[in-house]
């Protein structure tokens, strides 16, 4: 044989190999979808046109659950931020990764471990591209941020829009509608920064344009990673309070700020899932759209609704965290459907691993594979531990029946107030009719068992990150 012709041979076995392996990737990949998770903040389970708001417009919302599957009893771990967002990411209830004592701060000196295991860890651990582009609010010191979090990039605002670099002082002395008016205020009244991986890249930042500026960063990502799987988090800061708009979107009456921020919202939701469409990603993309807690009641016109269900933002009954929640993948999940299905933000990283048929590490975690609550109204999920914004046990549901325990605290006087509540959910979603002296079976039942949760939880707690000293 001549070495022309050996030469010939081995060109033609490393075409063929290499043919075979672009298969076999090609193969893995379909197991593979892309996940788009968008987190609004502080937005209600009525403030979507598909959950039934007969005031704020939201076609392109409402398209994806058209086309995708509506989770009506959807549930996040806590009502406010930080928890909410560990929660989400860890697949475990805040107690569990000592994330439970309400939001941090700009002066605060810990977050989440970058030791604990996050969605962006999972899929980028398996080949996957992974981009942050929105609120953060789980540490903003360098070692706490993104790209220690599994994440390949970062870009947005490290917590609430109502904070200030770098100690929170200096907080403008102006009325939520003084602020809407004075759409200025976004420069001139506030030090919150925008940054960029872990540079402060403008300061303050322009919040009148983020949330559009969040949303030509996250079609940068897709559009540059389209030809490889890509986990794209994408926790809005609004709309949380301060709001603000683009001047080409902006309606002066302050009466109409929250709607008008929320269509603002839907019209990028809208952008960015054109993109996903135009570049053919549809059928290999699943969108997930939900809210890190209920609606800030106490803001009024700069505020929500969690219509029907009761309270909001900071409470433990339903309005604090029962959220709206859409997921769509066409082909995947059935479109125009709706379930009922208990479930939880908790679940994502469960759920996430089970599609692209990976194992999660043997840490403990809360959430469960809800693939079949996608199709279906069946899910594993029979039970979620309530705790307050301070992360005080607050109560329990086991299917239908839904347990709480609170106790309020007036300061000045030094004295405490405990009150309890059993509500049916089933037959009352609005928490109106306490019936805890009708079923005291049912109250001694989930108080054990919430207890029983919580001794584990506390149990088998992990640390946070501390800076060291």
């Amino acid at each position: 044989m001549s070495p022309m012709y050996r030469g010939f041979c081995r060109l033609v076995n490393t075409i063929l190999f290499s043919s075979c392996f672009i298969a076999i990737g090609q193969a893995a990949d379909e197991t593979r979808p892309n996940f788009i998770i968008i987190f609004a903040d502080d937005q209600g389970y009525n403030d979507l046109g598909c959950f039934g708001s007969k005031t704020i417009r939201t076609p392109n919302i409402d398209r994806l659950a058209s086309e995708g599957r509506k989770f009506t009893s959807f549930y996040v771990a806590c009502s406010v931020c930080s928890p909410s967002r560990a929660a989400l990411l860890t697949g475990c209830y805040p107690k569990r990764v000592g994330m439970e004592k309400h939001v941090l701060f700009p002066y605060s000196d810990y977050g989440l471990n970058p030791k604990e295991h996050t969605i962006a860890d999972h899929l980028k651990s398996i080949g996957y591209a992974t981009a942050c582009i929105g609120k953060w609010h789980l540490g903003h010191l360098p070692e706490l941020l993104p790209r220690q979090q599994g994440f390949d990039s970062y870009f947005g605002i490290p917590y609430s829009n109502d904070m200030n670099h770098p100690d929170n002082k200096g907080q403008p002395k102006l009325t939520s509608d003084e602020r809407w008016i004075n759409q200025e205020s976004a420069l001139t009244h506030w030090n919150t920064p925008l940054v960029g991986n872990e540079t402060i890249i403008e300061l303050p930042v322009d919040q009148r344009t983020i949330t559009r500026r969040y949303t030509d960063k996250a079609i940068e990502f897709i559009t540059a990673n389209k030809h490889r799987p890509f986990f794209l988090y994408l926790p809005h800061s609004m709309p949380h309070i301060p709001l603000y708009v683009p001047q080409d979107v902006y309606d002066p009456d302050p009466q109409n700020a929250y709607t008008c921020v929320i269509e603002h919202i839907d019209a990028e939701v809208g952008r960015l899932a054109n993109t996903v469409r135009e570049l053919g990603l549809a059928d290999n993309t699943y969108i997930i759209y939900t809210s890190d807690n209920g609606p800030w009641l106490q803001f009024k016109n700069h505020g929500g609704s969690a219509l029907p269900l009761r309270s909001g933002k900071g409470t433990t009954f339903e309005g604090g965290q029962r959220v709206p929640c859409i997921m769509w993948a066409p082909g995947r999940i059935p479109a125009g459907t709706s379930t009922s299905a208990f479930s939880s933000t908790m679940d994502l990283l469960p759920t996430i691993a089970a599609i692209t048929k990976t194992s999660l590490p043997a840490s403990k975690i809360d959430g469960y594979d809800i693939t079949s609550a996608m199709t279906s109204d069946t899910t594993p999920r029979n039970e979620l531990v309530f705790y307050s914004a301070q992360g005080d046990l607050n109560g329990i549901r086991i299917g239908n029946w839904k347990y709480l325990e609170i106790t309020t605290r007036n300061q000045k006087q030094k004295t405490s107030e405990t009150r309890a509540y059993l509500f049916n959910l089933a037959d009352d979603i609005s928490e109106e009719n306490n019936l805890l002296e009708q079923h005291p079976d049912q109250v001694s039942r989930l108080k054990s068992r919430m207890q029983e949760l919580d001794r584990e939880i506390t149990g088998n707690a992990r640390p946070v990150w501390r800076k060291p000293d």
